[in-house]
């Protein structure tokens, strides 16, 4: 079971009842999980009756009164037991440094720090991980375990749920840190884990290190004396793909430093028999020439190979030459299969590329010997080609065929293949060992003084059974094994407590492999010659060990303090949890940092190339925390390898060399946001020119000047829509108001007045075209009827301009009234307690799962005023209106918070939460097409808006206005160039704000509060470092404007303390 923030009575009502209407298993394989979990959980909405879904979504929500009351309040820390742990995987290493998971009981998983590729789950783009989640599993050994000596007997447990029952186990994830308590009744002992890697906001060196620390404490619970010996193993697992039999071998050696004692494992070659000279490579197939003797049936191959991407498909690349098999032909739904003469395999391997569908024995290239198909490979949901090889050794000297199959019409149903190439040496792992991007090294160390501490280079069996034998007797401090055979060493060290004492042992995992999986990451500039991040910064595991312990203190005290300032907040714990996990998408694969500083991400793990600006233009956390890599995406990519002279921007970067729109008006807002996060005006200055000639681009767009785009709208929803919208045209009136506001500042008047002509009269037409006296709409260019369209649906996102004009400071885009009638009207239509009757009866079929039937949530679009049937136009991505995507979730509730809907934000925000409960699935992975999904991002947007917060470093600028019990509130904040916490009172027509910094520092010239209308305000008193400060008192934008009379400058330990009155 788990405590959460609503434990005691009503409040413990996170769940839903089974509602009395047909099963819904049937709408996927993984909703038996919903089905098993909710039973045990009350309902926080209903009852209801099927005559509650004939609108598809019901509009009396009937919520639990007493848990809509639950959401406001404190609570506490979530804490997950039992059966919940196995499906926890909280990134635990270092930002851009690969993917390490941490488990429920404390074992490490996932290990994806090799530059391998990975195998499903954890590469598909439809986002399988939500309705399936994946449980813990690892391709090396490596663990850690606790031997107790009482009364002259030992007691040896591995700290999993394989050494404690996984009852006595609890976990508390508040990311950066995992916190885990093991306990055995029939041990004197408690130990205690906290495991993370250094996590410091605005200081991205020192929290981007290729490392995980995990400190382990015990204490003596008993009444005797015990001995306590703490240890760890790790199997050497360098050249892990690379490192075929009689390649080379692996060795550990034995490290004792001061302050360090560790297990530094390495990979080298050896020296190669001569063999004969390989036979040269044939080439069987380039389709240059056409399909020559294959043979072709089906309508989705045509007459001849494809020049590249075909008509409604995303860019393709990858493939050699200028020709390629590709059945996209008439999009996803024609099939075909091609088939090859047959020949003879007089090779040992069959390479080839091949992108497209991942879709098994449906959507793939077969070879078939004896007519039987004894090979398959398909795509990864990609549009790119990679290599791929098929070892057929076994199959010399025998004639077969090759089959490019595609019998699949869902969306990715079609294959692309090129260059099918026969050869003795695979394509992949040529080269020298030191040049395989799996080479590197890796180490476990234990930090600390010598005394107690035991190593070993070489454990000689399953290490928790001979570990602490081994390490009592450990002589061997160098190993070597052939590649092939297991190589495993180990640390730990040795403690005795008194009754009532404590102990602890700090564990370094480090990695140092400085390649890259090329092939996964794109065609970006210099790409061969590009390495990971660290590269520049270290030589070798050992040396990132060594930096961590000359600065454990710093490290590990700086990520504890920003931990306790993100929860020590009047803000629900579980708002708190919530509106931060999403950022661990920095320490997963979907996000690298290069060696010359370039920051560069996927949507997700490995998930649609390009730092895709359409996705990334809802994260917000980037921005907050570690400001400098979105500078780095608006100065190196959007502004860069992206930019043209006529100020278009390609919405992948060098990955997809085209403009989306939405994405285009999202770079502009960004820029503004990324000047604000900054301590002075140098980017800005830098890259203004560029910046106003992409906003000419859209305007450009917006042939009469009217405010409103209407031609071709390539956007985030994967197609081209035209004709004027509310959802993209609010985007590019809030891009104008940014950008007048960045030509003032650059003192463009005239620049700057021409934007704010234009967006005012584009306000003034989105609602006289697009507002339907409810909510605002899309007008479908009649001349594009094919097109895909909401036309007179309510769709998420339609106010998203206006949401983002809240949280950077602008002007408004659409007023008061209408925007809080369009946001009701997503409540109403668009939140649903079960998405499940909606997905049975939505004349609109199809889309992926992210949100199960019994689980509620907000459907993307909904047409209570019909519509539907026209709207789904060509390319098969209409099935999105009905999905249920994070990322939208988060940016409607920021923006409820902002207009003062807060209840049903938090309701949202809430219901969101707990489909992401442990015993459902991992709740520190937010998927939409992939994992670790970068628009769920938007939730910070929820706490910046619960918190009324802004912020403009350069000028010297902070304010807040709390939504949630302005009378008490306490929350951290981030601005330019430090962070702490703001907290405010109001007692008596007095209203008390403090700022306190807690690391960096904090430039102010003007401050801005909330106070309540009906109080007048008379007087301010200023105290810092023990004096008053003098200001000057006015009112902006129906804030409290406070303008010092000199600028100050808080430093880390220190505070302001202003009262109004």
């Amino acid at each position: 079971m788990s405590t959460d923030a609503n434990k005691d009575g009503a409040a413990a009502r996170h769940g839903f009842r089974e509602f009395d209407r047909r099963s819904f298993l049937k709408y996927a394989g993984a909703a038996a999980l919903a089905g098993a979990t909710l039973k045990k959980w009350p309902a926080v909405a209903g009852p209801f009756t099927g005559a509650d879904f004939e609108r598809l979504i019901p509009a009396d929500k009937k919520l639990d009164p007493a848990w809509v009351k639950s959401l406001f309040e404190r609570g506490q820390p979530t804490t997950y037991r039992g059966a919940e742990l196995e499906k926890i995987g909280m990134p635990v290493g270092g930002l851009c440094t690969g993917q390490l998971y941490l488990g429920g009981d404390g074992r490490l998983w996932h290990w994806d720090i090799f530059n391998l590729p990975q195998e499903p789950p954890f590469v598909s783009t439809a986002g399988p991980n939500y309705a399936n989640p994946p449980k813990p599993a690892s391709p090396i050994d490596q663990g850690f375990a606790l031997k107790v000596t009482v009364g002259g007997k030992a007691h040896v447990r591995t700290l999993d749920s394989q050494g404690f029952n996984r009852e006595h186990i609890a976990f508390r994830g508040q990311y950066p840190i995992g916190f885990i308590e093991y306990r055995d009744p029939s041990l004197p002992v408690m130990v205690s884990l906290e495991a993370f890697s250094p996590f410091i906001p605005l200081n991205v060196p020192d929290s981007s290190l290729p490392a995980t620390l995990l400190r382990y404490t015990v204490k003596n619970t008993g009444a005797e004396p015990v001995e306590i010996e703490l240890a760890g193993w790790l199997e050497n697992a360098v050249c892990l793909g690379s490192g075929r039999p009689g390649r080379g071998q692996r060795r550990n050696r034995v490290l004792r430093e001061a302050g360090l004692t560790m297990t530094h494992s390495t990979a080298e070659p050896l020296a190669e028999p001569e063999r004969p000279a390989a036979r040269p490579p044939v080439v069987f197939e380039t389709f240059e020439h056409g399909y020559g003797q294959w043979e072709a049936a089906g309508k989705a191959l045509g007459t001849e190979p494809a020049s590249g991407a075909l008509e409604g498909q995303q860019p393709v690349s990858g493939f050699a030459g200028k020709k390629l098999v590709n059945t996209f032909l008439g999009g996803d739904g024609p099939t075909g299969k091609l088939t090859s003469p047959p020949f003879k395999i007089e090779r040992r391997y069959i390479a080839f590329l091949i992108g497209g569908g991942k879709h098994a024995g449906r959507a793939c290239m077969n070879l078939l010997v004896d007519g039987k198909v004894v090979r398959t490979a398909t795509g990864n949901n990609e549009e790119r080609l990679d290599w791929r090889e098929w070892d057929v050794s076994e199959f010399a000297g025998r004639l077969a065929k090759l089959e490019i199959v595609d019998n699949a019409s869902e969306p990715w149903g079609h294959i692309n293949v090129d260059q099918i190439v026969f050869t003795d040496d695979p394509m992949s792992a040529r080269g020298p060992l030191e040049a395989q991007e799996d080479f590197g090294s890796m180490g476990l160390a234990i930090l600390g003084e010598a005394g107690g501490v035991f190593a070993v280079a070489r454990l000689p069996s399953e290490p928790a059974e001979v570990l602490f034998a081994a390490g009592a007797d450990a002589v061997e401090s160098e190993a070597v094994s052939p590649f092939g055979r297991k190589l495993t060493g180990a640390v730990g060290r040795k403690i005795r407590l008194a009754p009532g004492a404590e102990g602890e042992a700090v564990f370094v995992v480090a990695w140092y492999f400085p390649g890259l999986l090329r092939k996964a990451i794109g065609a970006l500039q210099d790409i061969e010659k590009l390495r990971r991040h660290y590269a520049k910064r270290f030589t070798s595991a050992a040396a990132v060990a060594r930096y961590v312990a000359a600065n454990f203190e710093r490290l590990a005290g700086q990520t504890r303090l920003w931990n306790r300032t993100w929860f020590d907040s009047t803000l629900p714990f579980w708002f708190l949890e919530r509106t931060f996990i999403p950022v661990c998408m920095l320490a997963t694969s979907a996000c690298f940092q290069f060696d010359n500083g370039r920051f560069y991400a996927f949507e997700g793990v490995y998930c649609c190339r390009g730092t895709c600006q359409h996705v990334w233009n809802y994260a917000h956390s980037v921005a907050r925390l570690f400001p400098e890599l979105e500078r780095d995406l608006r100065e190196r990519t959007d502004f860069g390898a992206a930019w043209h002279e006529d100020g278009a921007t390609d919405y992948r970067g060098e990955c997809g060399r085209s403009v989306a729109h939405d994405g285009q008006c999202g770079i502009i807002l960004r820029a503004w946001r990324e000047h604000q996060m900054s301590p002075d005006d140098r980017f800005l200055r830098a890259k203004w020119p560029q910046i106003r000639r992409s906003v000419e681009y859209l305007i450009n767009c917006d042939a009469d000047e009217n405010g409103l785009l209407e031609g071709r709208q390539y956007n985030t929803l994967d197609a081209a829509w035209f004709g004027p919208m509310a959802w993209i045209s609010s985007f590019y009136l809030a891009a104008l108001r940014a950008a007048e506001a960045m030509a003032l500042e650059m003192s463009d008047q005239e620049f700057a007045a021409r934007c704010a002509r234009i967006a005012a009269r584009g306000s003034e037409e989105l609602v006289k075209q697009l507002y339907n006296g409810e909510y605002f709409i899309h007008r479908p260019d009649p001349k594009n009827p094919k097109a895909t369209n909401t036309n007179d649906g309510c769709h998420i996102d339609q106010l998203m301009g206006q949401a983002w004009a809240l949280q950077v400071g602008l002007p408004r885009i659409t007023p008061v009234p209408q925007t809080l009638s369009a946001l009701r009207a997503i409540w109403k239509y668009n939140f649903t307690p079960d998405v499940g009757p909606f997905r049975e009866k939505t004349p609109i079929k199809g889309g992926r799962w992210y949100a199960m039937a019994g689980e509620g949530g907000v459907v993307m679009t909904t047409f209570p005023r019909g519509g539907a049937e026209s709207a789904t136009g060509q390319g098969g991505f209409a099935h999105y209106f009905n999905e249920v995507w994070t990322g939208q979730e988060h940016q409607l509730a920021a923006h409820m918070i902002w207009e003062g809907l807060v209840e049903e934000a938090l309701v949202i925000t809430r219901i969101l939460h707990d489909r992401h409960h442990a015993a459902r699935r991992n709740p520190f992975n937010e998927v939409e097409c992939s994992d670790h999904y970068a628009r769920a991002m938007a939730s910070h947007g929820s706490f910046l808006a619960a918190c009324g917060y802004e912020h403009h470093g350069p000028k010297g600028h902070l304010g807040f206005a709390p939504r949630i019990s302005p009378e008490n509130f306490r929350a951290p904040f981030t601005a330019a160039e430090g962070w702490g916490t703001f907290a405010q009172r109001r007692d008596g027509g007095v209203q008390t704000e403090i700022l306190a910094m807690a690391w960096g520092r904090l430039r102010l010239r003007t401050l801005a509060f909330a106070k309540p209308a009906n109080q007048p305000l008379r007087a301010v008193k200023i105290t810092f470092r023990g004096k008053d400060v003098g200001a000057v008192l006015g009112v902006r934008n129906h804030r409290v404007l406070i303008t010092l009379d000199q600028e100050l400058i808080l430093e880390a330990g220190e505070r302001l303390e202003i009262t109004l009155g």
